[in-house]
């Protein structure tokens, strides 16, 4: 059973200024992230900011614009950072704030911080430009860039006492963040293709004709672009529904922060099977006070109800 340790009660001005700093990357950057987390308490709060900023700047190096030489060496720099917080040798007065903060999150719960190797891994190979023939193949890639996330942030979220079947609960998290990935490989198809990245399984791409790519805002002739789009749907609401089985396994507000940003991706998947060919024209988004409604939900529980077993959570009297 993965628990959380105690966070200390005190927490010193330079690491709580660390903390602020990714605080701020997360609220300004992050799309439907800074919705779930919000939801938390401040202790786990603050740790998923240092993890999403530490993802966040892995992130950045990759999408930008340096050539690969230079990405992939500063991803190895990158790397080097990480080596140091794993082994201990960030102080709250090293001058980066990512890496005190994430050192401090480190100390107070445990963080499988490996997956943050695992995710440079993967940012790397799209530096090297791999493609993928099939879903076996883009499954590696999708467990480097975002299942490895889900079990950091499980590190965070720690499970409750009594919780049936928690031994699996790293398997739950890693494929539900297969779900969210695939979600996003569908809302950004053209924009990838915009910068020479093609996700989507080759086998995939080939049964519904449309190995010709996505250059532009239709689909690429005689192929069965929304055909290509559903399968893809049911490959990532078979990986929701087996990730969901994670929710029960968390604590109240855990849950509802696991639920805010699953429901939100949920969301998009369901307006991109409406509509497939949207994902051509633009990227496919929730309004604010959309994202605002599944928060609520989550917090409330409802998600968590529908899209998750009964009876899977055995609480001690």
């Amino acid at each position: 059973m993965i628990r959380t340790v105690d966070s200390p009660t005190h927490v010193s001005a330079p690491v709580l200024a660390a903390y602020s700093y990714c605080e701020t990357v997360t609220g300004q950057q992050a799309r439907n992230f800074a919705y779930g987390i919000r939801l938390l308490p401040a202790p786990k709060r603050r740790a998923m900011s240092a993890l999403y900023a530490f993802s966040r700047r892995v992130d950045d190096i990759g999408d930008g614009e340096l050539a690969d030489d230079v990405k992939a060496a500063r991803l190895e720099d990158t790397r080097a950072l990480l080596a140091r917080v794993q082994e201990g040798e960030v102080g709250e007065d090293d001058t980066d704030p990512v890496a005190v903060a994430l050192a401090h999150a480190a100390q107070a719960f445990p963080i499988p911080l490996g997956g943050l190797d695992e995710l440079i891994d993967g940012v790397l190979m799209d530096v090297r430009g791999e493609t993928y023939e099939t879903w076996d193949d883009l499954k590696v890639y999708c467990r480097c860039v975002a299942g490895a996330i889900g079990r950091l942030s499980l590190g965070v979220f720690g499970t409750e006492p009594g919780a049936r079947g928690a031994e699996r609960a790293p398997e739950y998290a890693d494929t539900l963040g297969l779900a969210l990935q695939l979600t996003n490989i569908l809302r950004d198809v053209r924009e990838d293709a915009g910068n020479g990245r093609t996700y989507l399984p080759s086998d995939d791409l080939a049964k519904f004709g449309c190995s010709a790519g996505f250059h532009g805002p239709t689909p690429p002739a005689g192929s069965d672009f929304a055909g290509l789009v559903h399968f893809e749907v049911r490959r990532a609401r078979a990986l929701f529904a087996e990730g969901y089985r994670l929710l029960p396994m968390l604590d109240r507000r855990s849950g509802a922060c696991v639920a805010a940003m699953a429901g939100i991706y949920r969301r998009l998947l369901d307006r991109i099977e409406r509509e497939p060919e949207a994902v051509l024209r633009g990227r496919v988004s929730l309004p604010g006070r959309e994202k605002a409604y599944v928060a609520v939900r989550g917090l409330s529980g409802l998600d968590t109800r529908r899209h998750t077993p009964r009876l899977t959570v055995r609480r001690r009297a």
